[in-house]
């Protein structure tokens, strides 16, 4: 098994869960903007978008920057080579099992 800081892990994993912060990511990855155009698209508060970034950047996927009152988030994909790296791991086991299946199905077809 991927031996990854699980508690990291689990930050990442926690922070895509959501659709909404999932929708931020998707923006980031265009081009680092303010929290206020990060909060645009969506009908809730800046107290709200507020907190879905705090969660993304306890994930390290986003990173603040602060010039005076001017908070730019800008994305770090760092973290999700840990999530893709596990997913990758069982992508690999299942598709060995699946694989196996096939195998034992078809040799049961040509014997019966």
């Amino acid at each position: 098994m991927v031996n990854n800081h699980s508690t990291q892990l689990d930050a990442v994993f926690h922070a895509l869960a959501d659709p909404t912060r999932r929708a931020i990511i998707a923006r980031l990855a265009l081009a680092p903007c303010g929290i206020s155009e990060l909060a645009a698209p969506f009908d809730m508060t800046l107290a709200a978008i507020s907190k879905h970034i705090k969660v993304l950047e306890g994930a390290g996927l986003l990173v603040r920057s602060i010039e005076g009152r001017n908070h730019t988030c800008q994305l770090n994909t760092a973290p999700m080579h840990g999530g893709m790296e596990w997913l990758r791991h069982y992508e690999n086991f299942w598709n060995q099992r699946l694989d196996a299946l096939v195998t034992a199905l078809n040799t049961e077809d040509t014997t019966a």
